[in-house]
C-alpha cells in the first residue's frame, strides 16, 4: 500500500456512497448516481457521481452538466474542504479511509500512532456490509457460532487497512467489523478481526497470520460489543464476557439472552450496566488478567445491588465448548449454573 494518488482515488471509489454522504452531504442518492449541486457541495442537481462500476464507467467519477467539469473522489475532496496542497487532499482520504497516516520525513523518532476516534469508527462502519454471505459468516460459522441475521452490531469489511506496526508495512485485508456502542445503541468504537482470504485444512476461514490480528478503536470504556441489545426494551438479565468469540458463543445456545463482550479484561471491569439490571452472569477466563476484570466487575456490580454470577465452561473458554462438545452439551452444562428461572427463560427446552 503506497497511499498514492491513484491508490486513494481507488479506495475512495470502493467507498463512493458512503464519501459522497461524508463530502458531498446536500445531495442524495438516485439509482447508481449521487446527485448535487456541483463538486463544492452546492444544493441542486447537475453533478452526477456514479456510485458502482457499470459499463458506462467506473465508480467514483463524477461530471458536472452545467460546468463541463468532471473528476474522481479525490476532487471532491479537494473542492468541497477547500483544500489546495495534494498532502492535504492525501491526508484527509486517508483521515476518511480510516488510513494510517505517512511518517514524517527525517522525524527524530517516530509520532506515537494515533488513538482512533467515534467518528472514524462509524465512519468504517458505515462502509462495512451486513455478514451474511460474507466471510466474516464463514469465520463465524466455521467456529460453530450462529447469530440471528438481524445481530446489527457485526459486518464485514473486505479490505480493511493494516499497518504492521513493527515495520511499517500496510495491508488491506477481509475484516469481521464489531461496533462497540454504549446503552443506547451509539457506536463509540469497533473491534476489526483481520481474516485470512482463504480456507484452512477444515475448509474454514480462520484469522489472518498476523501477529495480532485484532485491533480496537474509539472509546470503548464502560461500552462493549452488545449482541441481542435493544435500547428500547429493559435488560433485567444479562451475561457479560471478555471476547467476542466467548459471548458469541453463550448467545448461539441462549439466542434471547442480551450479552456484552468486552475487548479487554480492563474494559470488561468498567463494563457499564443497563438500569433495572437485577442478574449479571460473567463468562469466566483462565488467565490473570482475566480474572482481574471478572472480580472487579462482580465487586462493581454487587455495590450497584446487582446479582453476579460466574459461569465457567468445560475446557478452555466457551467457544472451545461449543466447537467440541456440540451445543447440546454446552447448553446442558450451562443449565447447572443458571438460576432455574433463566434456565427456563433463556435455554432451549430439553
Amino acid at each position: 500500500m503506497t497511499g498514492s494518488a491513484s491508490e486513494l482515488a481507488r479506495c475512495l471509489s470502493e467507498n463512493a456512497e458512503a464519501a459522497c454522504r461524508e463530502y458531498l452531504s446536500n445531495g442524495h442518492r438516485s439509482g447508481n448516481h449521487w446527485i448535487v449541486g456541483d463538486v463544492r457541495n452546492t444544493r441542486g442537481r447537475s453533478m452526477h457521481v456514479r456510485l458502482k462500476d457499470n459499463a458506462r464507467g467506473s465508480a467514483g467519477k463524477w461530471v458536472d452538466e452545467a460546468t463541463g467539469e468532471y473528476g474522481d473522489l479525490l476532487d471532491v475532496i479537494e473542492q468541497s474542504c477547500g483544500l489546495t496542497e495534494f498532502r492535504e487532499v492525501a491526508d484527509e482520504a486517508r483521515r476518511f479511509l480510516v488510513m494510517p497516516q505517512p511518517e514524517p520525513v527525517n522525524a527524530g523518532q517516530p509520532p506515537a500512532a494515533p488513538r482512533g476516534s467515534p467518528d472514524a469508527a462509524r465512519r468504517l462502519f458505515a462502509m462495512s456490509q451486513p455478514i451474511p454471505g460474507t466471510l466474516a459468516e464463514r469465520y463465524l460459522v466455521g467456529r460453530g457460532i450462529l447469530l440471528p441475521g438481524r445481530e446489527r452490531a457485526l459486518r464485514f469489511h473486505s479490505g480493511c487497512y493494516y499497518r504492521d506496526l513493527v515495520t511499517g508495512e500496510t495491508l488491506t485485508l477481509p475484516a469481521l467489523i464489531a461496533a462497540v456502542t454504549d446503552l443506547d445503541g451509539r457506536i463509540t468504537g469497533l473491534q476489526r478481526t483481520y481474516l485470512s482470504s482463504g480456507f484452512d485444512p477444515s475448509g474454514n476461514i480462520g484469522k489472518a497470520q498476523l501477529v495480532d490480528p485484532r485491533r480496537s478503536l474509539g472509546h470503548l470504556f464502560g461500552n462493549g460489543i452488545w449482541l441481542g441489545l435493544d435500547p428500547d426494551l429493559p435488560i433485567p438479565v444479562m451475561a457479560a464476557g471478555e471476547g467476542l468469540e466467548t459471548m458469541a458463543s453463550l448467545r448461539t445456545v441462549m439466542p434471547t439472552l442480551p450479552v456484552a463482550a468486552a475487548t479487554s479484561a480492563n474494559h470488561l471491569a468498567g463494563l457499564t450496566f443497563p438500569t433495572n439490571c437485577r442478574r449479571l452472569y460473567i463468562a469466566a477466563d483462565a488467565d490473570a488478567a482475566g480474572r482481574h476484570g471478572i472480580e472487579r466487575l462482580s465487586q462493581r456490580a454487587g455495590e450497584a445491588g446487582i446479582l453476579a454470577l460466574a459461569l465457567r465452561p468445560q475446557l478452555g473458554d466457551f467457544n472451545d465448548d461449543l466447537r467440541h462438545l456440540g451445543p447440546a452439551r454446552l447448553a446442558a452444562w450451562l443449565s447447572e449454573q443458571l438460576v432455574p428461572e433463566d434456565a427456563r427463560l433463556f435455554l432451549p427446552p430439553g
